[in-house]
C-alpha cells in the first residue's frame, strides 16, 4: 500500500502530519482526490472540508476556512488561516456565526459589509457541513 505525506498547516500551529493513502479537498474548480505519486499542482481551496483517508483505512476529517494545496512528489501541503480537526469544531459558535450573517445580509447595509457577511455565512456553512460528514462517518 503506497503513502504519501500529508501536512496540514494553519497561521497557529501544525495540525496534522502523517502519511495517507488519499487526501480530499474542496478546490475552486471542485472536489480533488489526491493519491500517490499525483502529478505536481497548486490550487486554491475553498472553505470547507478536508478529508484524509489513512494507511489503517481510518479517515480522518478537518475544516480549513480556505487557502493553499500544493502537491509535491512526496508530500501534500495545505496552508490554511484557520484550519481544526472537525471534531473539535464548535456547532453552537457556528450556527451564532451563520444567523449574524443572514442577519446582516438581510439589513442589505454597504457593499463591504455584504462582502464579509458573505464570506462569515460561507465559512460557517462549510463547518457545519464538516460536521455534518463527519457525525455520517461516525454512524458507518
Amino acid at each position: 500500500m503506497s503513502t504519501i505525506r500529508c501536512d496540514i498547516v494553519s497561521a497557529e500551529q501544525e495540525i496534522f502530519y502523517g502519511s495517507a493513502q488519499m487526501v480530499i479537498a474542496s478546490g475552486e474548480a471542485g472536489e480533488l482526490g489526491i493519491a500517490p505519486r499525483h502529478a505536481p499542482l497548486i490550487t486554491r481551496l475553498k472553505p470547507g472540508q478536508v478529508r484524509l483517508l489513512l494507511e489503517n483505512g481510518e479517515e480522518q476529517f478537518f475544516y480549513v476556512s480556505g487557502g493553499i494545496l500544493e502537491v509535491q512528489p512526496s508530500v501534500v501541503t495545505i496552508l490554511a488561516d484557520t484550519a481544526i480537526r472537525a471534531k473539535d469544531l464548535d456547532e453552537s459558535a457556528a450556527l451564532k456565526a451563520k444567523d449574524e450573517a443572514e442577519r446582516a445580509l438581510a439589513n442589505r447595509a454597504d457593499a463591504m459589509e455584504i462582502a464579509q457577511a458573505q464570506a462569515q455565512l460561507a465559512q460557517a456553512v462549510a463547518q457545519l457541513q464538516a460536521l455534518e460528514k463527519l457525525r455520517r462517518s461516525l454512524k458507518h
